[in-house]
């Protein structure tokens, strides 16, 4: 393992149906892949590819939530793929990662098609935003393979008819639309702001290979009860919280 004993932490995710190991320093989830994971629509024996899987946050709260799933890593830091592979274990998920760029991905995955492919990609471009020091935060943090190359590596994964899910920074959407070229359709775009009569900051966007459907955008979910922070509490809409609380399915639509 990359990461030694005293280089981590255990946390408790869903309260506490998943315990996941993060390192101190660096890239640590929060709540965004557990989002990510309450969107997806599986069902027992579906396969579902996480690109840049991390140290396993999206894939392992799926695969809590839903039994018998086929779940595929893919993380280029080897840290954090070691992580991954630790935590599917001391969990008892069954979860296969891989360390490579998704640019180049070995044989293993791209011989296999998904029912899903699911994907929290980098959130900000280097040119705007100031980069970390911690070079595995970094990774995760700022962008260094452009979001089209991500969308086309998972649409090549899809099988007909699959899903590709991805969470992102509200303002970067139109580059996700315009990297869904005419394999994908029926997209769908949910907005997350953090309050009511908040601007959403981040968007879920759902696209369907091989579909047919007219493009939909649906109600915002609202993670904060109030219209303002008010002390250090939890503040979490009682949807949300059952997101984060009890692993609770997030409809879409």
């Amino acid at each position: 393992m990359g990461f030694s004993r005293s280089e981590v932490t255990k946390d408790r995710f869903l309260g506490g149906q998943l315990t996941l190991m993060q390192p101190h320093e660096g890239y640590r989830a929060g709540i965004d892949p557990v989002i990510l994971a309450a969107a997806i629509t599986a069902h027992p024996d579906d396969s579902v590819l996480d690109l840049g899987c991390g140290a396993g946050a999206a894939a392992l709260c799926l695969g809590t939530r839903v039994p018998k799933l086929r779940l595929v890593g893919v993380e280029r830091q080897a840290d954090y793929a070691d992580l991954a592979r630790i935590n599917a274990f001391e969990n008892g998920i069954d979860m296969e990662v891989f360390t490579a760029d998704l640019a180049a991905l070995p044989p293993e995955v791209t011989e296999e098609s998904f029912d899903q492919v699911i994907m929290n990609p980098p959130y900000h471009l280097p040119a705007r935003a100031t980069t970390s020091a911690d070079p595995g935060r970094e990774a995760a943090l700022f962008e260094d393979t452009a979001l089209a190359t991500w969308i086309d590596a998972a649409t090549r994964r899809l099988k007909p008819r699959g899903y590709l899910t991805v969470i992102q920074k509200a303002e970067r959407l139109p580059e996700i639309l315009a990297g869904m070229d005419d394999r994908l359709g029926s997209v769908l775009v949910k907005p997350l702001a953090p309050r009511t009569g908040r601007a959403a900051a981040l968007v879920l966007v759902q696209a369907r290979k091989g579909g047919r459907g007219a493009f939909r955008l649906a109600a915002p979910l609202i993670l904060h009860e109030g219209t303002e922070h008010v002390g250090d509490k939890d503040s979490y809409c009682r949807d949300v919280s059952a997101i984060l609380r009890t692993g609770a399915h997030l409809p879409l639509w």
